[in-house]
């Protein structure tokens, strides 16, 4: 049993982590943590799931992408990211060791009744950036790579406006 994978309450991280909370766009969000949960997979070897809650969108439907290595899920109208969370935590700890990042109590229960291990957003983070501080330093951290993480707030300011459609 030497697999690992995580899964990962998207929205339930989004709204934890300042980092992701801070950026006010959920569309930006999402995707600057899958982009992160990719540098993640690489550095960590885990195999890595995320899951984002669609239960609320009239007619969604279940839809699953492979983003550079990590699964992406976005759940139907009525599913929740807790119940496929909870399925594949069932599931994949047959095959190796599961840990599940939420900071939601009843759901952090359930998989530890599972046989998979919780963590908490805190701990998650602190794993993110002991991995990027002790990896290569030819693997960049991932939040280095973006644009906005090297220009002054004044600027970034001025863009969100701009994207928003006012100008300051």
């Amino acid at each position: 049993m030497d697999k690992e994978y995580l899964l990962v309450d998207g929205y339930n991280l989004i709204f934890q982590a300042p980092e992701l909370k801070s950026l006010g766009d959920l569309e930006h969000a999402r995707a600057r943590l899958v982009d992160l949960l990719i540098n993640y997979a690489a550095l960590s070897g885990q195999k890595v799931t995320v899951v984002f809650d669609a239960h609320h969108v009239p007619g969604g439907t279940r839809r699953e992408l492979e983003e550079s290595g990590v699964t992406v899920i976005y759940t139907a109208e009525g599913e929740t990211a807790d119940g496929v969370i909870e399925r594949k935590a069932g599931e994949l700890a047959k095959e190796g060791l599961v840990y599940v990042v939420t900071a939601d109590y009843a759901e952090q229960r359930v998989v530890l009744g599972q046989g998979a291990y919780r963590m908490p957003p805190a701990e998650f983070w602190q794993r993110v950036k002991s991995l990027s501080l002790n990896a290569p330093r030819s693997c960049e951290k991932q939040a280095e790579r973006y644009l906005e993480e090297r220009l002054a707030q004044d600027i970034k300011e001025e863009l969100d406006a701009w994207r928003r459609g006012k100008s300051m």
